[in-house]
């Protein structure tokens, strides 16, 4: 049921159940439970415009004694929609999304440097997006079932329609927290008329400016360990390394990046035994790449703006986004 909703996440019960054939109000039964479980989740986050949003990845070093409070107010920012402890040099690794270069330079890292006891940050840019973990799954599904999903899809292309308006905004924050909220459930949460509510909801699902996720707490996807990986690669070697790794089912991202180490890709993987299987095959498909560091994330705060308890379960309290500007 997870993997139906991770390829079409907003599938009614009904297409789900002929997928599986299994009933409608069992498969909503068991993913009530799941929910309320923390143990998977649908959030919706954001797409913007693609020729002016950013992506980067920020390193933060801070004071040990601290830590706690840092990886909270690091969390508290919105354009930060991931907060990894890491077990290599640097306490935290950002991922942070923001509409256009001016909010991430004027706004977003000046509100990271004046969090206290941060001792230093660093920051590289995305410059291509290679692969991300909206399309990775657990592969539980046969091919006919696969296809069959295909043919019931209902979510957009992901074509940016532009923003909603700001009369929208709770209907979209709404959906950050429960990405299957039907409009009863909207009117529920933003106190909106049904009527407007429904309206509202059809408008935005319509508008292609939302992209919905289903995670898995990952301690109980069969994949507890990840690993992020910095490499150098020279820049006729891309394409190869970016095909070598979409073979890889426990890819989770892949991108070009400025900095030293111009390429990084992270992977869920069953043990940390895995890491060195996983750099032989890279390098020997990418001979001409140097992989400059591994490191393992030993703690999520924080995975698409959603906090997660220590065991990687939603706490469900969700930072929802800022609006885009209209």
């Amino acid at each position: 049921m997870i993997n139906v909703l991770q390829l079409v996440p907003r599938i009614s019960w009904q297409d789900a159940g002929a997928v599986l054939d299994r009933h409608p109000t069992t498969l909503a039964a068991h993913w009530e439970h799941l929910r309320s479980a923390g143990v998977a989740w649908v959030t919706a986050h954001l797409i913007g415009d693609p020729a002016a949003m950013t992506m980067s990845f920020v390193e933060v070093d801070c004071e040990l004694r601290h830590r706690g409070e840092v990886g909270a107010a690091l969390c508290a920012i919105p354009e930060v929609v991931s907060v990894e402890e890491s077990a290599r040099n640097r306490d935290f690794v950002l991922t942070v999304v923001t509409p256009s270069w001016a909010e991430l330079t004027r706004i977003v890292l000046p509100e990271i440097a004046r969090i206290p006891n941060i001792a230093r940050y660093r920051s590289a840019m995305c410059t291509a997006l290679h692969a991300s973990a909206d399309a990775w799954s657990l592969n539980a599904l046969n091919a006919p079932q696969r296809a069959q999903l295909r043919s019931l899809a209902r979510q957009g292309t992901g074509t940016y329609a532009g923003p909603q308006p700001s009369s929208y905004w709770p209907i979209v924050q709404a959906l950050s927290r429960n990405g299957r909220a039907t409009a009863v459930e909207a009117a529920e949460a933003t106190g909106l008329h049904p009527v407007t509510a429904r309206r509202q909801l059809n408008r935005v699902l319509a508008g292609d400016t939302l992209l919905f996720r289903c995670e898995v707490a990952q301690n109980y996807s069969g994949y507890p360990v990840q690993c992020q990986w910095f490499a150098s690669l020279p820049p006729d070697d891309r394409r190869r390394a970016v095909d070598a790794l979409r073979g890889f089912r426990e890819l989770r991202l892949c991108a070009s990046t400025t900095g030293t180490s111009n390429f990084t890709f992270t992977m869920w993987l069953g043990s940390p035994a895995e890491v060195l299987d996983i750099e032989d095959r890279f390098l020997s498909a990418v001979p001409g790449a140097r992989i400059i560091e591994s490191s393992l994330t030993v703690n999520y705060l924080k995975r698409v703006g959603v906090l997660l308890h220590p065991n990687t379960t939603s706490t469900h309290e969700v930072v929802v986004p800022r609006p885009l500007p209209e």
